[in-house]
């Protein structure tokens, strides 16, 4: 019988395309998340009954147990940007990946993976970045030959980041961002599931790997990478960050105030504190070199999925092109 691999957190932005790689690698995968109904798009990834997602909350033992049952390997891909009722910062980023690494050791398996990020560290003063830091330490306390992967921020087809600034091109001439110098070393999202594809398979030493494209920027330059592929001028306008702490105040006091009912999706005062960092691989660090990986450039991915923000989607390349012959 095939191996089994348990994914917590398997549908999401990451944790889908390390569940496609398994699949493709011959293992039954078990997808573990909260809404398996809305998690039936992995099936396809494999032959039927190859990829099953199943219903499972990482802040409680029973359900997380019941998830690993029989797995050879585990991996968390479970994480949050904004705390949101129940799912705090310390409950999903702390507790649960150390609750995931007890019950993977006290049930034997023999590999686990998790996903963390680049920043991680738990005397930071950022939730975001000390959940992490907490994280990492209660996994290697009960897994010390776990492998834990710190990526950058992850760019793809699905992600959070250019395409949120492409859509806001839409908006208007301005283009705010903060801290704007900052930098950052964006990593595709199928390099992140290799290497933990090939920690799943035993084939990567345990121990931290940070892991980073080919490229590094600032998110100034990010933007006007950004705005090259959707064929848009815009002013990239760097917030001042008196402006930027009241803007992240209004909006995280308005979650407050509504239970939750209008989360803040846009900025926090949490996420201003890791902005100011720059987000890059340590000199030191393990990477993609160490797991034989060449990790792909932007450029050879960023117009892929980002040209349905240009002035007229998938038909600019051919207006340019009229234009051109008329002009000729």
């Amino acid at each position: 019988m095939s191996k089994l691999v348990t994914i917590y957190g398997g549908s999401g932005f990451v944790g889908r395309y390390i569940a496609r790689r398994m699949a493709k690698a011959g293992w039954r995968v078990r997808v573990a998340v909260r809404n398996p109904n809305e998690a039936l798009f992995v099936k396809p990834y494999g032959v039927v009954g190859q990829v099953e997602p199943i219903l499972c909350n990482i802040r409680d033992d029973a359900s997380v147990r019941a998830a690993l049952t029989g797995a050879d390997a585990v991996v968390n891909c479970v994480g949050i940007l904004v705390e949101a009722g129940k799912n705090r910062f310390d409950a999903v980023q702390a507790e649960g990946p150390e609750r995931i690494a007890r019950l993977a050791a006290e049930n034997g398996v023999g590999q686990m993976v998790h996903i963390s990020a680049i920043g991680a560290d738990m005397n930071s003063d950022s939730e975001y970045a000390a959940s992490k830091g907490e994280g990492e330490a209660g996994v290697l306390k009960h897994m010390p030959n776990a492998v834990i992967l710190r990526p950058s921020i992850i760019f793809g087809p699905e992600d959070d980041f250019f395409n949120r600034f492409a859509g806001m091109t839409r908006m208007g001439p301005i283009l705010p961002v903060v801290s704007a110098d900052s930098k950052f070393q964006p990593v595709y999202v199928d390099d992140v599931a290799q290497a933990a594809a090939l920690a799943v398979m035993g084939k990567a030493d345990g121990g931290v790997y940070e892991l980073g494209g080919p490229e590094v920027d600032t998110f100034r330059g990010l933007m006007q990478r950004m705005l090259a592929v959707v064929h848009r001028r815009r002013l990239i306008l760097n917030m001042p960050l008196w402006i930027a702490r009241i803007m992240a105040t209004s909006f995280d006091l308005l979650q407050a105030v509504t239970l939750g009912l209008i989360p803040n999706g846009m900025l926090t005062r949490d996420q201003l504190k890791n902005l100011a960092n720059d987000n890059v691989v340590d000199a030191d660090a393990k990477g993609f070199a160490d797991l034989g990986i060449r990790p792909v450039a932007m450029a050879s991915v960023l117009p892929d999925y980002l040209w349905r923000f240009r002035p007229s989607g998938q038909y600019d390349a051919i207006k340019d092109s009229a234009q051109n012959l008329r002009n000729g």
